[in-house]
C-alpha cells in the first residue's frame, strides 16, 4: 500500500509539472517587439504571430516597446513571469548591448531563455557613387589614403550595423569616424546626401537607392552571397576570411520557462516560417528563415555575445 501510495503521489508530481506545457495556452499571450512599428522586429512579430495564433488556439498580443538599443523590450520579458505567455522578439542588438550599455538592469545571458531564432540577413555594405572604389579592398586602401578622413553612417549606436563596421575598421587597419542616425533609412539618405562615405544597410533601406544609381553596392557582409544580390560578392570573399554580421531576429521567453513550452513555440513558428506566403514576404525583406531550435539558438546566442564583446571591447563603443 506504501509503495502504491508513493508511486501515486510521484505520478501526481509528474502531471503537475507536465499539466502546465500540456495545457498551454489557455490565454492570449504577450509578445514584446522590441522595434518600431512597421520594422523589421515588428514585421516579424506580426506576420509569426497571424500564422501562429490559430495554431495555439490563442491570439498573439503584439506590444511595441522600441528605443535604448532593444533594452526597453527586453527588461520587460526578462522581469514576467516564466509561463509562456510573455515572449520577446529582438535582433542581433540583444547581444551587443551587455557590452556597451555599463546600467543595464536585466543580464540577457542570464533571464532570457532563447526560443528559436526566425531569421537572418546580412547587410550590403554601399558607398556614395563618387567613392572610387569597386571593392572592400579597393575602398580599405583608399580609406587608409585619405587625409581628409572617412565617415561611415549606421543607425544608432550599439546596432549591428555600427559594430560591424567597427569590425571592419579593426580588420582592415583603417580609421573612419562614426556618424550614427536614429534608424536605418536615414542613415541611408546621409549616404545618399554626402554625410558619410558608407554603411551597412539592410537590403530594403538600400536596394531601391542602388537601382536608382544613388548608391554603390561593393559586398555583402553574410557568409554567402544573398539571393537578391547574386552578383554582389560577400566581404568575406574579398580578402576578410570569416567576416560575416548578420542582422538575425529570435523569440526570447524570461529565464526558467519550461522546455516544453519553448518547445511548443518553436515547433509552431517553424511551421510558420515554412509557410509559402511567409517565405515569399521574408525574402522580399531580404531575410532568410533559420528556425533553429530552442538548444541550436541559445548556442547560437552564446557565440554572438562572445563575437560581440570582443568588437566593443577593441573599439570602446558605449551607448550610455
Amino acid at each position: 500500500m506504501r509503495r502504491r501510495a508513493l508511486a501515486a503521489a510521484a505520478a501526481g508530481l509528474f502531471c503537475a509539472a507536465e499539466a502546465p506545457a500540456q495545457s498551454y495556452p489557455v490565454k492570449p499571450i504577450r509578445v514584446v517587439a522590441a522595434g518600431s512599428p512597421a520594422g523589421s522586429i515588428d514585421f516579424i512579430a506580426r506576420i509569426v504571430g497571424q500564422k501562429v495564433a490559430p495554431a495555439l488556439g490563442q491570439p498573439m498580443v503584439v506590444e511595441n516597446r522600441g528605443g535604448a538599443g532593444g533594452n526597453l523590450g527586453a527588461e520587460v520579458v526578462a522581469r514576467a513571469a516564466p509561463d509562456g505567455y510573455t515572449l520577446l522578439v529582438i535582433g542581433a542588438s540583444v547581444a551587443i548591448n551587455p557590452h556597451i550599455y555599463t546600467k543595464l538592469t536585466y543580464d540577457p545571458a542570464k533571464d532570457l531563455a532563447a526560443v528559436t531564432q526566425t531569421t537572418s540577413a546580412g547587410f550590403v555594405l554601399a558607398v556614395h557613387p563618387t567613392v572610387p572604389a569597386r571593392t572592400v579592398q579597393e575602398f580599405v586602401t583608399a580609406a587608409k589614403a585619405s587625409k581628409a578622413g572617412i565617415a561611415y553612417a549606421s543607425p544608432g549606436i550599439g546596432q549591428a550595423q555600427h559594430l560591424g563596421m567597427e569590425l571592419l575598421k579593426n580588420r582592415g587597419g583603417f580609421k573612419a569616424v562614426h556618424v550614427p542616425y536614429k534608424g536605418g533609412a536615414p542613415a541611408v539618405t546621409g549616404v545618399v546626401a554626402g554625410e558619410a562615405d558608407i554603411t551597412l544597410s539592410s537590403l530594403p533601406a538600400a536596394v531601391p537607392l542602388m537601382n536608382a544609381g544613388k548608391l554603390k553596392a561593393i559586398a555583402v557582409s553574410s557568409l554567402a552571397r544573398m539571393p537578391l544580390l547574386p552578383a554582389v560578392p560577400t566581404v568575406a570573399e574579398s580578402g576578410f576570411p570569416g567576416f560575416e554580421v548578420n542582422g538575425w531576429i529570435g523569440y526570447f521567453a524570461p529565464a526558467g520557462v519550461p522546455r516544453e513550452i519553448a518547445a511548443r513555440v518553436q515547433g509552431e513558428i517553424a511551421k510558420a516560417l515554412r509557410l509559402a506566403d511567409v517565405q515569399d514576404a521574408l525574402k522580399a525583406n531580404g531575410q532568410q528563415t533559420v528556425a533553429s531550435t530552442p538548444d541550436a539558438f541559445a548556442a547560437y546566442f552564446r557565440s554572438e555575445l562572445v563575437k560581440w564583446g570582443e568588437v566593443a571591447r577593441l573599439s570602446g563603443a558605449r551607448a550610455d
